[in-house]
């Protein structure tokens, strides 16, 4: 397989192969320093992934290479101090003592205008001076290997991005693309943006901007490294290595959430006996399915509120109650209606086929809009 999914045991099997000169390059993408407005309880959770499994499994394995694939930060015409604190403190100081060679292509979020990627976050942001970044498309080459680099594609570029992917003599490509046909969260396909056809010359093109991890054989979206909203619900995280010599693209998984659901019925569970620790420092939905004993309900919240650090806690008895459900992404992201109803639909537990429930909700809105 060109992709496949591995633990520490397994890359300890492959960094045992004989040929030493093997290039391992570690790829980010969509990092988004700065979301959920600078939510603190967010912070921490992104900290965890770094200290715990991205930096630790770096110097594991001696890989001194990275590559951002864009969307370093989450927004684009400032920073809060505090997460530019501790972008420095938890991610780019770590990368300096590491000796981490680092390369950034610019994504949509990182650029203050729309249509030029020139002004960006990485130029006001406190980076050693011998990180590369990139704003147009670039050949780099790697252990012989050359790679061609596509930023974000704008009114800027657009042009001259599309000259070199249709001459580029690389056959692989990184950079922060929209490309039609593609999964952008569930159940939401992208219908904007290059066709997929202008990048058949190349063996492999790995990208950021989706957060769903996807692919087609031929074109990688790599997903997020960890769960930012209630749409990344129960959506595999994790972060990939990519071989240089055999082109392989190793994903490395985050166990971690964010984001858990309790489904509430007495009936059949006792949650006096139930581990709350699985909650602690999570947002939950508890779905009321069948509350019957009113004192154990009581003895749960109780127990989740003060047993525990819970971040959030949203009781939903009625499932047509959409604002309860879907309330807080909402708030912080400002979602456009399409996707307020597909996220809505997504987070119910409703025995109905959600895809073509979506496309319903779609077809009423258009004909209301009309």
């Amino acid at each position: 397989k060109s992709i496949t999914t591995c633990d520490y045991s397994d890359l300890e099997k492959i960094r045992s192969r004989k040929k030493e000169k093997i290039m391992k390059i570690a790829l980010l993408n969509d990092t988004h320093f700065g979301a959920r407005n600078d939510s603190p309880a967010f912070i921490e959770f992104q900290n965890k992934f770094y200290n715990e499994l991205f930096f630790p499994y770096m110097q594991q394995y001696g890989i001194k290479t990275l590559i951002h694939l864009g969307d370093v930060v989450d927004r684009r015409k400032f920073i809060n101090h505090n997460t530019a604190h501790n972008f420095k403190k938890v991610f780019w100081n770590r990368l300096d003592e590491q000796g981490i060679d680092t390369h950034i292509i610019i994504g949509n979020h990182d650029t203050y205008y729309k249509n030029t990627n020139e002004v960006n976050a990485m130029q006001n942001l406190d980076i050693c001076k011998d990180a590369k970044v990139y704003t147009q498309s670039t050949t780099v080459e790697f252990d012989g290997l050359p790679i061609l680099f596509i930023p974000w594609i704008c009114d800027d570029n657009e042009a001259e991005s599309i000259r070199t992917i249709e001459n580029s003599t690389s056959s692989i490509a990184m950079g922060h693309l929209e490309v039609k046909g593609f999964e952008m969260h569930n159940g939401h396909f992208n219908d904007h943006g290059q066709d997929k056809a202008i990048f058949k010359r190349f063996e492999k093109v790995m990208s950021g901007h989706f957060h769903k991890k996807s692919d087609d054989g031929h074109i990688y979206y790599l997903g997020t490294q960890y769960e930012m909203t209630w749409s990344d619900y129960q959506c595999p995280k994790g972060f990939h290595i990519f071989d240089t010599e055999t082109r392989e693209l190793t994903r490395v998984e985050n166990p971690n959430s964010l984001f858990k659901k309790i489904i509430y019925n007495d009936k059949e569970t006792n949650y006096d006996e139930l581990d709350i620790n699985q909650y602690d420092k999570c947002f939950v939905k508890l779905f009321v399915s069948n509350r019957s004993d009113n004192d154990m309900f009581e003895r749960l919240m109780d127990r989740l509120y003060n047993s525990i650090n819970i971040h959030a806690i949203d009781v939903i008895e009625d499932p047509t109650d959409i604002g309860a459900s879907v309330r807080e992404d909402i708030l912080e992201q400002g979602e456009d209606t399409l996707t307020f109803l597909g996220n809505y639909i997504d987070q119910t537990d409703i025995k109905l086929d959600k895809q073509k429930l979506k496309q319903f909700a779609k077809e009423l809105y258009m004909e209301a809009s009309e």
